[in-house]
């Protein structure tokens, strides 16, 4: 089984500080942002993590690149804990494909389609972080217990934030677990069917994959994946596990980043 993580996205919230560096690179406490999510798709029962980048960010590729010299020439001034760091980001087991142009998460996805030859995969957006790494394991109980079922993680979000997200109708079938109907695109509160909004973290079944070749543009003219969710509800179950908010971190705004910072570093000053 393979993990996606979709990079090729231009940063746009986080420019000018994105024009050279990609977004994915920027530091939560002392490791890239996209390392917390590479260590969590290889903590889970994925056996590869792939990267689906652009072209033009080749620092995300150097960052997990092998470095032996740097790694030598560490361990040479006594850095041993640097040189550790440095050679495990290169060890992680990553590979890439390319979205040539920004077309969707659709269409992003869609381009890793060789690299899952027909088996569930698992999505891990960008700049959504799970630092425990117990999320994606408890989507595959789910899963396997329907019948290897698409799973979605969903969080339980404020009133006055229903209305940024994509919401999920349904029912709790079992304690924190929801069979679900429909999907809505970031309904008006009144109009909502929940409070839980989609999370970032997804185990999808061939058939989502197939569903994307399909699936035409949509808004701004990007393909989009809540479309092909859309279209495999209409002929497999899918399934929702609801996560607790302290246990993953949206840093895809400058304030949501900032505040990732301070709790994760202040977890790690507890810690020790």
């Amino acid at each position: 089984m393979k993990a996606l993580i979709p990079a090729a996205g231009l940063g746009t919230r986080f420019l000018p500080g994105t024009k050279a560096q990609p977004k994915e690179m920027l530091l939560v406490v002392d490791r890239p942002a996209i390392q917390y999510v590479v260590e969590e798709g290889l903590a889970s029962a994925a056996d590869e993590v792939v990267i689906v980048n652009s072209p033009d960010k080749k620092a995300i590729e150097d960052h997990f690149a092998p470095n032996d010299e740097l790694v030598a020439l560490l361990r040479e001034r006594g850095k041993s804990s640097y040189a550790d760091a440095v050679q495990h980001a290169g060890d992680l087991n990553v590979s890439y494909v390319y979205q040539n142009e920004a077309r969707g998460l659709g269409h992003a996805i869609r381009c890793a389609h060789e690299k899952t030859a027909g088996e569930p995969f698992y999505v891990l957006l960008g700049d959504v972080l799970v630092p425990g790494n117990g999320m994606l394991p408890r989507m595959q109980e789910v899963s396997d217990a329907h019948g290897g079922a698409s799973v979605i993680a969903v969080m339980p979000v404020p009133d006055d934030e229903v209305s940024r997200f994509g919401i999920i109708a349904g029912a709790e079938v079992s304690e924190g677990v929801w069979k679900v109907d429909a999907l809505v695109e970031k309904p008006a509160l009144e109009d909502a069917p929940s409070n839980l909004a989609v999370f970032g973290r997804y185990l999808l079944s061939p058939r989502v994959m197939e569903l994307l070749a399909d699936v035409q543009p949509g808004v701004g003219g990007e393909i989009q994946l809540t479309d092909a969710l859309d279209a495999v509800l209409a002929e497999e179950s899918m399934y929702a596990l609801v996560v607790d908010p302290s246990e993953g971190f949206d840093t895809g705004t400058v304030e949501s980043w900032l505040e990732t910072n301070n709790v994760l570093y202040a977890r790690r000053q507890a810690a020790n």
